[in-house]
């Protein structure tokens, strides 16, 4: 390919790509594609000669598109919004034009320098005070692997250094509630702990965790002559937008010398509504927390916000810098490689740039409170509706219901509740996440999708309510 077919098929993708979004309306929301069916529509055997791009992009209609499920869909209520807004696109591609590799400030200094910018512009949006440096991670779950292993040697006192976790000391132990993420788990998993030493502390009635039974579980860990290391508080838990308090956990943090870890994936974004920051009343007494621009806010996956309170830390736990890394300019500038686990880096701040330029942080809070709004439009309409139970508090974006039909159980309601998510999504006009949450199966609706507005939600009612009486 010569700069001159680049031309012709890369306008062609792009009008491709336009004309999607366009009909996404009109597709079904959840693929519809049996195990294997995309695999079989492939040749067995790689092309032995090139030049062949023009089939491939029509392979990509005909072949790939059936096997797609929809993020950007306005009717796609699953799992969380993951939007890819137009500017973030343009950013990619930008990023893949232009082929950095971002592993030091001087293998490419703009990717260092820009990153530097737009992760404080993100600092300011959500209302974080200068005492925190960010930096931008593909995802949550490496930004909580990496916060658990800052907590591993601080408590230890770099025992990396010597022997590690074999060097005979009492066990470091881990606490999270048990409605947190799975991430949390891996990554205590990973970083050596031992599922052991996790201790997932109960749950109160909205689902957050209980500052007493955390208190107790660190108090007898303490007393039977373990080493308590860690907190990872949930703002905004997966399951159901649950808020651990902050603060609280602060307090313990502070008193027992823990390292506290804030978990804001999707929550985070709510930040830039100051009318929002309350859910995390106490975040800057965290040492570390995360979230990520690339669900509810618009920037295209993968981009996480991590941010600490101490980098040299973070650069300590971090950096190996061996001689053939090293620069003249090391002294004087970041080098990104060195805060997280990768050492290669794409240029993931030019799509974040690109998108702040694009909506603005108006424009950014305009459609946060559409949302909002629209969640409690949808939270009202259940609790108004006989048979129709709702699970949690809506402190956020996701509404989670179920369907009480006279005279089931609960093995019966769990069935017929999944028959309700099923009708749903197999008839293609919406999806959402069947969940269960403390034993209780559940409907759950993350609204949040760029393009979605108050009839895509009414519309899914409507489709509840028809479901649920079918059958």
């Amino acid at each position: 390919m010569d700069a001159q077919d680049f031309r012709r098929l890369g306008y062609q993708l792009v009008d491709w790509i336009a004309d999607y979004r366009e009909g996404l309306e009109r597709l079904p929301v959840m693929s519809r594609v049996q195990p294997g069916e995309i695999r079989a529509a492939f040749p067995d055997h790689p092309p032995q000669h090139g030049g062949r791009m023009d089939q491939a992009l029509a392979a990509l209609e005909r072949d790939v598109l059936p096997g797609i499920t929809h993020w950007n869909h306005p009717s796609f209520f699953a799992y969380f919004p993951s939007n890819t807004s137009y500017s973030s696109i343009l950013g990619d591609l930008a990023a893949s034009g232009l082929g950095v590799q971002g592993m030091s400030w001087q293998t490419s200094p703009a990717a260092t320098e820009v990153e530097e910018v737009v992760m404080d512009w993100l600092r300011q949006m959500v209302g974080l005070s200068p005492a925190f440096t960010g930096v931008i991670h593909d995802t949550a779950s490496t930004a909580t692997f990496t916060a658990l292993l800052c907590a591993r040697e601080k408590a230890s006192g770099f025992a990396q250094d010597g022997e590690g976790l074999q060097s005979g000391e009492a066990p470091l132990v881990v606490y999270a509630s048990d409605q947190g993420h799975s991430s949390i788990e891996k990554a205590a998993l990973l970083a050596g702990f031992g599922r052991s030493f996790l201790r997932l502390v109960p749950t109160d009635e909205n689902h957050a965790i209980r500052i007493d039974l955390l208190q107790a579980a660190i108090e007898k860990d303490l007393d039977i002559g373990l080493r308590p290391c860690a907190l990872v508080a949930a703002v905004g838990t997966t399951g159901t937008t649950a808020l651990d308090p902050v603060a609280a956990m602060a307090d313990l943090a502070e008193q027992h010398g823990l390292w506290l870890h804030v978990d804001a994936a999707l929550a985070g974004t709510a930040m830039v509504l100051p009318e929002c920051r309350w859910m995390w009343a106490g975040v800057e007494r965290a040492d570390s927390l995360v979230f990520n621009p690339h669900k509810w806010m618009g920037v295209g996956f993968d981009l996480s916000a991590y941010y600490v309170r101490d980098p040299q830390h973070l650069i300590r736990v971090m950096s190996t810098n061996p001689s053939y890394l090293r620069t003249a300019q090391d002294g004087q500038v970041s080098n990104f490689r060195d805060w997280h686990i990768q050492l290669g880096r794409r240029f993931r701040a030019l799509k974040l740039w690109f998108y702040l330029m694009d909506v603005g942080v108006e424009g950014l809070q305009a459609r946060l409170r559409r949302d909002l709004e629209n969640a409690q439009w949808l939270k009202e309409q259940v609790d108004a509706t006989p048979d129709w139970e709702r699970l949690a508090p809506v402190p956020l974006q996701t509404v989670c219901l179920r369907h009480l039909a006279p005279g089931l159980d609960e093995t019966a309601l769990a069935t017929h509740n999944l028959a309700i998510a099923r009708r749903i999504n197999e008839g293609g006009k919406a999806y959402l996440t069947p969940s269960i949450l403390k034993g209780t199966q559940m409907l759950r609706v993350s609204i949040g999708a760029e393009s979605t507005e108050r009839r895509h939600v009414e519309q899914l009612w409507t489709a509840l309510q028809l479901a649920s009486q079918s059958g």
